[in-house]
């Protein structure tokens, strides 16, 4: 059972984040698992250019450290993503590597795997931004087991009872991939997001080689 725990923090170590993003890690490891942090401020990810050569071929025109980070994530049973919110939504450098990710919403590429999100924030909207990560990692075919959010602007000492609570969300996390939880609702909209995503490649494919010939080697077309 392998996890890999993102954290979109600039900050590094003193990142609030990523202290939340390690304590899924820790519930995740003391569960039995095995565990990888990633800070992705670390690493050279290049915008997308929406060229749709990763459609046709299955590859990207950039040279940077995206494809490496897409095989961990690939490799993995279990994600977590951690972001704080500047201004209403998740860091550049997370969402830079969410728009890389467009085959791999065509491809459902997370279908099978289980995910989960944190987020911190000054004032507001951290539960609403772990929403959004835990939205962009159900579209991408994983199901999500929950989220922590936690405002520290008034009180900083927050992030305690918080890890408390990140820890929690890996043995979750874990288990959940030990006894392949399913959760209906989610069930229903991944079997929505396949059908959409064949019918979508399937009149695309023409342009979209690579993509017909992962529905269609998968026996769904």
């Amino acid at each position: 059972m392998k996890i890999i725990g993102i954290n979109a923090s600039p900050k590094g170590e003193k990142s609030q984040t990523r202290k939340l993003v390690m304590g899924v890690l820790e519930g995740a490891r003391k569960a039995g698992a095995e565990v990888m942090f990633v800070d992705i401020c670390s690493l050279d990810i290049k915008y997308c250019t929406a060229c749709g050569t990763c459609y046709a071929k299955g590859e990207c025109v950039m040279v940077d450290d995206f494809p490496a980070l897409m095989e961990k994530m690939l490799d993995a049973d279990g994600i977590v993503w951690g972001s704080p919110n500047y201004f209403n939504s998740v860091t550049a450098q997370l969402k830079t590597m969410i728009d890389r990710m467009a085959d791999s919403i065509h491809c459902q590429s997370f279908a099978g795997k289980y995910g989960c999100a944190v987020s911190t924030a000054g004032g507001s909207m951290a539960d609403e931004v772990a929403d959004y990560i835990n939205s962009t990692l159900l579209h991408l075919g994983a199901t999500t087991v929950g989220r922590v959010g936690v405002l520290l602007g008034a009180d900083p000492n927050a992030i305690v009872p918080a890890e408390k609570q990140a820890r929690e969300l890996g043995r979750k996390l874990a288990e959940a991939i030990r006894t392949g939880w399913k959760d209906p609702v989610q069930e229903k909209h991944h079997a929505e997001r396949r059908e959409y995503f064949k019918r979508l490649v399937m009149f695309n494919k023409d342009l979209w080689k690579h993509e017909y010939d992962y529905w269609k080697g998968m026996g769904e077309l």
